[in-house]
């Protein structure tokens, strides 16, 4: 995990960060240092002889003078104020392509507290890499910034150490639910994944920290009428599991959140088996249930005056002589039943179970928050870098949004068509879990809403496309697991 600091004082580290952008003028570029005062005639005659455009996840690299080496990052247009996501991005993009550095200090400009936030979460998030199960050629591999220093002239104002501190604490957690994603099905089965956020509560203090946890394993699943977890983890030799974390702040709470997670650990489909190709892509299938478990202990670590009861089902979808077959009629939590006529629709399964059982408590909920890589049909609709949102109360749904444009995560409503309910009508059970393949990611919300109680705010994210990232590595993006949803449901917490 790096270190974040916030400095304007002599600069000892070897390494510095400055953002580059493109401009209208002879030339073309312009180099933007924030408070750092740099003399930047011919640096831009060499960045122009080396081809450098200043256009976003640029970095050219040249050896310095007053440091060893001098990094540039691309902004964009030049601006005279650049939004936050584009100071994140370049951060990122910088920190990323720093790999094997031990310290850096990033001198881009932020000369805002929200700014600083915006450079310093960038550029911790970008210093991420995933090397836990490389054997012979772990060595060949450079570990990210261990120490990143964000120059300002808000070094000595509270605000701005607060806002490098959260910084440290987002990309803490953000590397757990990365790490969580990214790791293979055969370790992170139902059970493993449970006892690693048990360890990682009492590790951020436990109930000191006004953290619990409560975990049903499948006897006790089976006993209490778990049918959805149950039935989609029964064809696998790991049992399934529901896994509970709560965190009550030390102060009276201003709001009641449930973050409910999809935690399928691998969906090879059931007997509804899927296509080989991209099969090994399933393992992110758990990475609602790796977002929402990162939400709550950063809530809890940055000590926010919001209440949140975390649910994570947990299962395995494999085919075998006891899994759920096409047309089994299932029980969810609560006596409602379900037909299953797709055993590779199986999130919804495990996630109504935890939404009924989100609203058994006798606590009131000012909203529930579900998080799942649900569907295809998402990433046919929004591509891989914008998730769903849909709802049953539009006030929560635009507050949620507003805290997505602050964290810079990219979501985008999706509506609840009524005329689609009809298709999940079942001759034999309560309903079916597939119903029109036409609108598949508005179904599968509509499934979802039938488990919301009309009174209670919720809000379905489907993150099928973002949350595992099979192209380049992009902004603070790696490959692999990203954590999307994480920031933005902590952001919710922050807003009260």
């Amino acid at each position: 995990m790096s270190r974040v600091k916030i400095s304007d004082g002599v600069i000892k580290d070897e390494v510095l960060v400055l953002g580059l952008a493109s401009t209208t003028t002879k030339g073309g570029l312009a180099i933007e240092s924030g408070d750092m005062v740099i003399d930047t005639k011919k640096m831009i005659t060499q960045l122009l002889d080396m081809g450098a455009t200043g256009k976003a996840d640029e970095v050219i690299k040249v050896p310095g003078s007053l440091v060893r080496l001098m990094v540039f990052t691309g902004l964009g247009p030049k601006s005279s104020t650049y939004s936050h996501e584009t100071l994140r991005r370049a951060a990122g993009s910088a920190a990323r392509e720093l790999h094997g550095n031990t310290s850096v200090t990033f001198s881009l400009p932020a000369r805002k507290t929200v700014e600083i936030a915006a450079v310093a979460e960038g550029a911790a998030l970008g210093a991420y890499n995933f090397t836990d199960f490389k054997g012979t050629t772990k060595s060949n591999h450079k570990d990210p910034i261990k120490n990143i220093t964000i120059f300002s002239k808000l070094s000595n104002n509270a605000q701005g150490k607060v806002a490098v501190s959260r910084a440290e604490i987002i990309a803490q957690y953000a590397s757990l639910a990365r790490d969580l994603i990214n790791m293979p099905p055969s370790y992170l089965t139902p059970d493993r994944f449970s006892k690693k956020i048990s360890e990682e509560v009492k590790s951020a203090g436990g109930a000191k920290s006004g953290l619990k946890v409560q975990i049903w394993d499948e006897k006790a699943l089976k006993s209490q009428g778990f049918g959805g977890i149950v039935g989609v983890g029964q064809g696998s030799a790991n049992p399934p599991r529901l896994l509970h974390v709560s965190y009550t702040p030390s102060t009276k709470a201003s709001k009641r959140y449930a973050f409910i997670g999809k935690g399928i650990t691998f969906d090879t489909g059931g007997l509804a088996l899927k296509p080989a190709a991209g099969m090994e892509a399933m393992k992110s299938d758990m990475s609602g249930a790796a977002a929402v478990c990162a939400a709550v202990l950063a809530i809890a670590k940055l000590k926010l005056p919001v209440a949140i009861e975390m649910w994570a089902p947990l299962a395995e979808n494999m085919p075998s002589d006891t899994a759920v077959r096409p047309s089994d009629i299932i029980s969810i939590f609560g006596g409602k039943t379900v037909e299953v006529l797709n055993p590779d629709a199986e999130g919804r399964l495990v996630l109504a179970d935890a939404l009924v059982k989100a609203q058994s408590t006798k606590n009131k909920l000012d909203g529930i928050v579900d998080v799942a890589t649900l569907t295809g049909a998402q990433v046919v609709a929004l591509g891989t870098r914008t998730s769903a949102v849909m709802t049953n109360n539009q006030e929560f749904s635009k507050a949620f949004l507003e805290c997505a444009s602050i964290s810079g995560e990219q979501f985008w409503p999706m509506p609840l068509p009524e005329e689609l309910r009809a298709s999940l009508d079942s001759q034999v059970a309560d309903l079916a879990n597939i119903g029109d393949r036409m609108g598949g990611m508005l179904v599968a919300g509509l499934f979802l809403k039938e488990f919301v109680a009309p009174e209670t705010p919720w809000l379905h994210l489907d993150i099928a496309g973002p949350a595992f990232n099979e192209g380049k590595a992009h902004g603070y993006t790696p490959v692999g697991g990203t954590g999307v949803a994480f920031r933005t449901l902590v952001t919710l917490a922050e807003q009260g």
